[in-house]
């Protein structure tokens, strides 16, 4: 997304946020809702590091380890790739205190969406890597340099340019799917529109603003995700992608 397109969003998003401070006990509601707010945002958080280091590794064991390694690596990404996020938070909640392990309901949040995330994060990865031309990987050998040096003074900081538009995308998408969370006894932001609907009834004025404020995240998102983009654009041989 460029500047133009981030400008038009945010101004939009501002007209939005205006409308909707114009409803009726608009001040009511809000204070509730950015408490709700701040936890959806804790777990994006929280989940999207989990997320990153699990693809990092996933995508490495999966092009480079041994075998067992690589096997182990495989199996996480089809298994989080190929069930459901919801069934997945549900198995962490429901079924591991069936085997002795009971955790709290935001680090079962963050384990569910960052493994998810993570699994296809893996690929976006992969292909970033696999995309660098082969005459990057035989000047790292002329130069005598070990695969780990390659990819971390090579490969790596090219690769990430390639990468940070699919991560965008997959931590928009972490975001919105905070919104399973609610059904694990979470007070997120969906929960707290979901309770202030059954109590008040006000569901056009609540979930306004509630889309109001996914739509500001979101953005916020995106703006960073953007700058990171820029930044590792800029001494690459690569460039900016347009």
């Amino acid at each position: 997304m460029g500047v133009r397109s981030m400008t038009v969003c945010a101004i939009l998003a501002f007209v939005a946020g205006l409308v909707v401070a114009s409803f009726a006990d608009f001040k009511i509601f809000l204070p509730g809702l950015l408490e709700g707010g701040f936890m959806t945002i804790a777990i994006t958080a929280g989940a999207a590091v989990l997320a990153v280091v699990c693809a990092f590794v996933a995508a490495m064991a999966k092009m480079y380890a041994p075998w067992p390694l690589r096997w182990l690596a495989i199996a996480y990404i089809e298994i989080f790739r190929g069930t459901s996020a919801l069934v997945q938070l549900f198995w962490l909640f429901f079924v591991l205190p069936q085997f002795g392990v009971t955790l709290e309901p935001v680090t079962v949040a963050i384990l569910a969406l960052g493994l998810n995330i993570g699994a296809y994060g893996s690929e976006v990865v992969r292909g970033a890597v696999r995309s660098i031309p082969r005459g990057q990987w035989e000047a790292t050998t002329a130069l005598n340099m070990s695969r780990l040096q390659a990819l971390r003074d090579i490969i790596l900081p090219q690769a990430l340019v390639a990468m940070v538009p699919p991560w965008c995308n997959l931590f928009i998408e972490l975001l919105k799917s905070t919104a399973l969370v609610s059904l694990i006894t979470i007070s997120d932001l969906a929960f707290k529109a979901q309770q202030m609907n059954a109590t008040t009834y006000r569901t056009v004025e609540i979930f306004s603003i509630v889309l109001v404020m996914y739509l500001a995240i979101a953005l916020l998102i995106t703006i960073a995700m953007h700058g990171l983009e820029g930044v590792a654009a800029r001494g690459t041989s690569r460039g900016r992608p347009q």
